[in-house]
């Protein structure tokens, strides 16, 4: 357990200092043009998410995300008790991807976003990302596809949601800790995680209906099956 909750934690806080990372680096080289920024952003995070998960994903199934965990335990793929230690450990690991980001950057450390990101738009898009993340982690067939899927679809949902794509509530608190591009107010954290616990349940619904069970205690997640 020790070393999949290491990966969990490592994985998640580098896809986190990816995310806000690439968000500085693209605002300070666009010259402030929003557009070319998040395409760079959504470059840089793609290509983190199918390193990340390709390198972690024998270790811990390579989750970083919190919905994806608890969709896997209530799936029956995952015990509860590691689920609940995985969201520990992605959360934490999120948070300190934001304050590497900040230290590499040179800017302080502890900040708060004062980037105001809610309404029912911000809140649907969250709930529609989520659902098709989900969909992704329980329906691709084999275990080699599952990185450039799951990178595939939050890269385009970075464009077609009003909210660029959050689908993760670790990422959404970590988030919440940077005043940067990829910032979101910290009041506004909690309505987009219940937005997106509410799209992960909705995808599961909609993924019993169309996808065949795994197998029991696969542990193959937004990534690739466990093989320890």
């Amino acid at each position: 357990m020790s070393r999949r909750l290491a990966a969990e934690a490592v994985g998640s806080l580098l896809l986190a200092a990816t995310v806000i990372g690439s968000g500085i680096m693209a605002v300070q080289l666009s010259a402030h043009n929003v557009a070319v920024a998040l395409l760079a952003n959504t470059f840089a995070t793609v290509a983190a998410l199918v390193v990340l998960i390709n390198l972690l994903g024998p270790i811990s199934g390579a989750h970083f995300n919190p919905a994806v965990s608890l969709i896997q335990a209530l799936r029956g793929e995952m015990p509860w008790r590691l689920a609940r230690a995985y969201v520990v450990a992605q959360v934490c690991g999120c948070c300190l991807g934001a304050l590497l980001a900040h230290a590499m950057f040179g800017l302080s450390l502890m900040q708060a976003s004062s980037h105001v990101r809610t309404g029912f738009a911000q809140w649907l898009s969250e709930a529609v990302a989520t659902a098709g993340l989900i969909l992704v982690v329980t329906g691709h067939r084999r275990a080699s596809d599952a990185p450039w899927l799951v990178a595939a679809w939050i890269g385009a949902a970075y464009w077609f949601t009003a909210s660029t794509s959050f689908a993760n509530p670790a990422i959404a608190i970590a988030r919440s800790l940077t005043d940067t591009f990829a910032g979101i107010r910290p009041t506004d954290v909690p309505a987009f995680i219940i937005a997106q616990l509410v799209g992960a349940a909705i995808g599961y619904c909609i993924s019993g209906c169309l996808f065949e069970p795994k197998a029991a205690n696969t542990e193959c997640t937004g990534a690739i099956p466990d093989r320890n």
